[in-house]
């Protein structure tokens, strides 16, 4: 999950299997919500889980854009199955 989260916060969106894109939504959300608080405690808690450049790019990116937002900054797109192995995909994205 944390590799998924880097990379969602990297480049705002990705192109993962339908099961892994709502594993990954509660952990965009929470550390979203976090990054919008603030505070040192909650800037160290999204460090540990998503590292040094993505927590700077929530803090000063992502976060202030949804200040007046109360949740649902991520987006699930269904897309179709996957040719080699059928598992259905998903593209999930902030909003």
């Amino acid at each position: 999950m944390r590799s998924l989260a880097n990379s969602l916060i990297r480049y705002n969106k990705i192109k993962t299997t339908e099961v892994k894109a709502r594993a990954l939504r509660p952990l965009a959300e929470k550390i979203v919500t976090k990054g919008k608080k603030g505070g040192i405690a909650n800037i160290r808690l999204i460090r540990t889980i998503v590292g040094t450049p993505e927590c700077k790019k929530i803090i000063e990116e992502i976060a202030p854009k949804y200040k007046g937002r109360s949740g649902g900054y991520t987006r699930i797109i269904k897309l179709g199955a996957r040719k080699s192995d059928g598992s259905k995909m998903a593209v999930i994205e902030f909003v």
